[in-house]
């Protein structure tokens, strides 16, 4: 069939405007702010062009609205915050970092953060409530509604950290005696009061115990007279509100789930976690866990200096002792490292190949405990790997340094010495960069705060005595 060379000419501008947008989409694109555009908004700012800021503003998704005043000065970001406050809403300050969020929360009127924490979901209102001062906490509950400040209440009952600190609770429950029918009817009338994303209803008791969970993919897909209690999942997952967010996170990861209801001590349904709760946490535990193996006990990004230099001190301090222990185990070596210069030249290779060995294996440790991955069933299995992985990476790397400071020094017996220590260390440092964060985590310490600073000082006294003691033997 041919086509007329006008219709041709429409299909050919079609495919065209569609392989080849007027505007290339970068992957970039959808991954944050540019400098670039932070800097045309501060240009802006600065040359007090109010329209122009208004359409640069409006541009920016609710992330990126964050990201700028995250990135900005203090000053710049009081002179958005006051002049362009339309633009930044209740979603931008939801999920700014907690530190601006509470400068920024602090410096407003207790009227002004009351109408934002009204207009979030309650999960998001109680996030914001439970960082701010107690006093000024205080002052705004008195501006809110007697439901929503009962509400922020009851949740800033429950631990830190925990399930009922999570949940929000607006959701959807069902009673399991209705049908599919009366529940689309229910859904469509109530449209003004249901959350603004769901994704099961809850099936409830008459004592609204959780019974039973429903996607509501499996909802519109059944016939209007089938029963709710027909299409009720088997496997129900109700979170006690005191269980450790770390856990809820666990159980959304192992289960697979989108939501899950929460309850409380009598099994009654109180809220709900959705899967974007979960993502924040889990997003959450691994960066702490990550700080704490630097020896940082929060994210000070956007602390003030002295608050920050006195948080890192401790562990500075507590490295000053161990460094102190290693000195001393040298000292007792200070006739041979006299005889010997090249030890002294030595010995930071040993400890220092030691110390990122086991900060591997120690690492692995550290995740693995963290995502539940280690137990008392394969700890040793863990262990036993990270040891021999040692053993092979030590006879490899002890034949390179051996050779290395053998031929360095004109001295076979220097570089056997440190062949021979540099295999002991690194079989010690996968042992017990293993090891420790598993028994710490048994004794109930946080594994990623403490292992650094008893594998630093196995790996250092151990290399050290390993590398003099057999230099003593056996080459004076």
């Amino acid at each position: 069939m041919s086509i007329p060379p006008d219709l041709q000419e429409h299909i050919e501008e079609a495919k065209e405007s569609i392989l080849v947008p007027d505007e290339e989409i970068m992957a970039s694109d959808f991954l944050g702010l540019s400098d670039d555009a932070i800097r045309e908004i501060l240009e802006t700012l600065q040359n007090e062009d109010a329209e122009k800021l208004d359409i640069l503003l409006d541009d920016l998704t609710t992330s990126d609205k964050a990201e700028l005043l995250e990135k900005v000065t203090l000053e710049n970001r009081q002179a958005l915050m006051l002049g362009f406050s339309q633009h930044f809403n209740a979603d931008v300050i939801a999920i700014l970092q907690e530190e601006i969020r509470s400068s920024v929360l602090e410096k407003m009127p207790a009227e002004q953060v009351a109408k934002i924490i009204s207009d979030l979901d309650s999960d998001d209102a109680l996030d914001i409530v439970g960082s701010l001062d107690e006093e000024f906490q205080q002052e705004i509950m008195r501006k809110l509604s007697a439901k929503i400040r009962m509400a922020l209440q009851e949740g800033l009952n429950f631990p830190e950290d925990s399930a009922g600190r999570l949940m929000q609770r607006e959701f959807v429950a069902i009673p399991q005696f209705w049908t599919v029918g009366k529940t689309i009817d229910y859904l469509r009338a109530a449209k003004d009061t249901l959350p603004d994303d769901f994704y099961d209803l809850i099936v409830i008791d008459p004592g609204h115990h959780v019974v039973g969970e429903i996607p509501l993919n499996k909802l519109v897909r059944s016939q209007r007279s089938v029963k709710i209690d027909d299409l009720t999942l088997d496997e129900v997952h109700p979170i006690p509100a005191t269980m450790d967010q770390e856990e809820v996170a666990t159980l959304f990861r192992n289960e697979n789930l989108a939501s899950a209801p929460v309850v409380d001590e009598d099994g009654r349904l109180i809220g709900i976690i959705t899967y974007d709760d979960v993502i924040f946490v889990i997003d959450e535990e691994a960066e702490e866990d990550l700080l704490k193996l630097g020896g940082v006990k929060e994210d000070d990004l956007y602390r003030n200096i002295v608050t920050t230099a006195t948080s890192r001190s401790r562990w500075l301090l507590i490295n000053l002792f161990t460094a102190f222990l290693a000195a001393s185990v040298i000292s007792l070596f200070d006739a041979t490292i006299e005889k010997i210069v090249a030890l002294a030249i030595l010995m930071p290779i040993v400890a220092g190949m030691g110390g990122n060995a086991g900060t591997q294996a120690m690492t692995v440790a550290v995740r693995a405990i963290a995502t539940n991955e280690i137990s008392g069933a394969n700890a040793w299995r863990v262990i036993g790997k990270e040891t021999a992985v040692g053993v092979l990476n030590g006879m490899v790397f002890a034949v390179l340094i051996g050779i290395v400071a053998g031929f360095w020094f004109h001295d076979a017996g220097i570089g056997t010495v440190i062949a021979a220590a540099m295999i002991i260390n690194l079989i010690v440092a996968g042992f017990f960069g293993s090891s420790i964060p598993v028994v710490l985590n048994r004794l109930n310490i946080d594994p990623a705060v403490a292992s650094s600073v008893f594998l630093t000082t196995m790996t250092d006294v151990i290399g050290f005595f390993a590398f003099l003691g057999l230099a003593s033997i056996f080459l004076l």
